[in-house]
């Protein structure tokens, strides 16, 4: 027991060979930083369903793409940085960023502590930084941090393992590459040094309940020693978790964009969507999804078991473009309204059964079904080997007279639920039923031959 400690104390300080050699033996995440168990640490994660991921750095002066507007060569890299002296965060106002989040009903919001570009928005001791770099002129992520637990948030922040920006990181921009990491090892030991460092202020400073890697497809997990880097958070914090991005080393899944067709394999994962087509604030793209739409994505999601993790990119000066604002409000009015079928909810049944998301209560003896639009008739569920004790709207309470059609004695087969939704209870954007059930959910499929009377 105290070996053990002394080497996680020794981990979490300096860059040790015997952390190296003890982490990287190709043992599960699991083994890494063991602490609390994955599944007591992602619970409030699993429950949470909703998030907001926060893209913010210099890359708003001018409204170009974050980082990959120099790295693709679509601005060259010193105009990309003279950004830095527009960057002043003179609207910014982390208690109104809280409260707009709390508001729209996510648990639990992600911010860029530093993008791929190296310009950290907290007073690190190496790199590129804010406080010292721009008229921000002060820690920008702290005050966040503060503002979000104080509202009853859980805290995420981003961090990229590349930085584009350091003189001893090897990639430069997509032509460029600085050095090759077999001809100078003791260059890349001082740039892991570096970004490990810098997750250690982050570490001491904030303590984020979640920590939100990217960029690891530029290294193997060897070479960004990712076993230590986790072993070094949860030593440090037993209950924090890590995005899947920490190349191999990571609690729970980050598809991005798209939403999944079928029901990702993983246990825990989690969407990032943009609102528009871009992270960082970029005025002139104004393809936007309306909140409608973005409502049915969340449904389509916590339907599947997972989260959404929805973007916004406030302005240089730390106000928040009026569009994003009104989505989020919108979303809210939502969530709040239909809280019991979101948080705390477990994936639903198949699409076989019901066209459309659904999910459950803890205990699965609640059903949600979540309508798309206007019924143009009764809403029908097919193979539930439950009785419905009673069938609602959520939010209003409406009762929903419901019907059983097609149930035969000789017949393990159950009939087919035919629910009457009155339109006067119908969502503007998205109702939902809730059907309580006699017992845990119970799903007839049958064998695929036909089934004879005889």
């Amino acid at each position: 027991m105290k070996a053990h400690f002394l080497l996680l104390a020794l981990c979490f300080g300096v860059s040790s060979p015997v952390c190296v050699q003890a982490a990287e033996k190709g043992q599960a995440p699991e083994a890494i930083g063991k602490g609390v168990p994955t599944e007591e640490r992602m619970q409030w994660f699993k429950d949470a369903k909703f998030g907001v991921f926060i893209h913010w750095g210099i890359y708003a002066v001018d409204g170009v793409g974050e980082s990959w507007s120099f790295f693709n060569g679509d601005i060259s890299y010193p105009d990309y940085m003279k950004q830095r002296s527009g960057f002043n965060a003179g609207k910014y106002d982390p208690d109104a960023w809280a409260a707009l989040i709390k508001r729209s009903g996510a648990r639990y919001a992600v911010l860029t502590s530093r993008h791929h570009d190296g310009v950290a928005l907290w007073n690190s001791r190496q790199g590129i930084n804010v406080v010292r770099d721009t008229p921000a002129g002060r820690d920008l992520v702290g005050p966040f941090v503060d503002a979000l637990r104080k509202d009853g948030l859980k805290v995420g922040l981003y961090y990229s393992l590349p930085d584009w920006s350091y003189r001893d990181y090897d990639v430069f921009t997509r032509q460029e590459k600085r050095y090759q990491l077999k001809d100078d090892p003791a260059r890349w030991q001082r740039f892991l040094d570096y970004y490990q460092g810098q997750l250690k202020e982050i570490a001491d400073r904030y303590n984020p309940d979640l920590y939100w890697f990217d960029g690891d497809w530029e290294h193997s997990a060897s070479e960004w020693q990712s076993a230590k880097v986790r072993e070094r958070i949860l030593a440090h914090n037993p209950n924090a978790i890590i995005n899947s991005r920490l190349k191999d080393y990571g609690d729970y899944d980050t598809p991005e964009q798209g939403v999944p067709v079928l029901r990702p394999a993983s246990k825990y994962w989690e969407l990032c969507l943009t609102m528009n087509q871009s992270w960082g604030y970029q005025p002139r793209d104004n393809q936007y999804k309306n909140a409608n739409q973005l409502i049915h994505v969340l449904a389509d999601t916590i339907g599947m078991g997972g989260n959404l993790l929805l973007d916004i990119g406030p302005r240089a000066d730390g106000s928040i473009d009026e569009r994003q604002v009104q989505i989020l409000e919108k979303m809210g009015r939502w969530t709040g309204k239909h809280a019991e079928a979101i948080y705390g909810s477990q994936a639903g049944i198949p699409l076989d059964h019901f066209h459309g998301p659904s999910t459950l209560s803890p205990d699965r003896k609640t059903l949600y079904l979540f309508l798309d639009g206007k019924p143009s008739g009764e809403v029908l569920v097919k193979g539930l080997d439950n009785q419905v004790l009673r069938a609602r709207v959520v939010g209003s309470g409406a009762q929903v007279a419901h019907r059983v059609l097609g149930k035969h004695d000789w017949s393990k087969v159950p009939g087919l639920l035919y629910l009457d939704v009155p339109a006067e209870a119908l969502d503007a954007d998205m109702t939902v039923l809730a059907l309580e059930l006699d017992k845990p959910v119970a799903l007839f499929q049958e064998e695929v031959k036909a089934i004879e009377s005889n």
